[in-house]
């Protein structure tokens, strides 16, 4: 199997990330309105077990719409998106030092783990979208330590709204590649 099939396999199986994308931004966007409405701790839980909870939900709810979630046997991404998949939670011992040392950097911190865990996407769905999305989650949350408000919720709103931003794209990139090859198919 050729990358670029690899890649498009990919992107059509998750739909450009666009079920990953929603579901992560709803789980930051809940974790926002418990740190505006709750309380701090309710907040920080509410994102750090929830997280756990993204892949089963994205799966599923690729089932639930039709989709298999599964890439093609002998897909050489299979591995590598594993692999990424792996360097999320690996990296929350970084984001309790930092709330640890400053409860505000939460959510700053935050953004820049899986801003980060993002720019493999871009090879794994062959889409430059992710470097984007890797760019302005590490940019936001190097911003909101540096020069943010002393605004806990922020970088959880902010974060919410990339994400949504980001999975519209990426299923809007994937919708027209299928329409593209549908057209192609019909023509011939």
């Amino acid at each position: 199997m050729e990358i670029r099939e690899a890649q498009r396999d990919v992107r059509h199986a998750y739909l450009g990330g666009f079920a990953g994308q929603l579901v992560s931004a709803t789980l930051w966007l809940g974790s926002a309105a418990l740190a505006t409405w709750g309380t701090t701790r309710q907040a920080i839980l509410f994102l750090v077990v929830g997280g756990f909870f993204i892949p089963p939900i994205t799966w599923l709810s690729l089932r639930a719409t039709g989709h298999s979630a599964r890439l093609a046997p002998g897909n050489p991404m299979n591995q590598l998106g594993m692999q990424v998949a792996f360097t999320l939670p690996m990296m929350l011992p970084l984001v309790g030092a930092a709330t640890l040392h400053e409860t505000i950097w939460f959510y700053p911190s935050f953004m820049i783990v899986p801003g980060a865990h993002y720019l493999p996407f871009n090879f794994l769905y062959g889409m430059p979208l992710f470097t984007g999305l890797c760019a302005a989650l590490v940019g936001a949350g190097l911003g909101l330590v540096l020069w943010g408000p002393e605004l806990f919720s922020l970088g959880g709103w902010v974060t919410g709204a990339v994400l949504v931003v980001a999975g519209i794209a990426g299923r809007l990139q994937v919708v027209q590649e299928l329409a593209i090859a549908t057209s192609e198919v019909r023509g011939s």
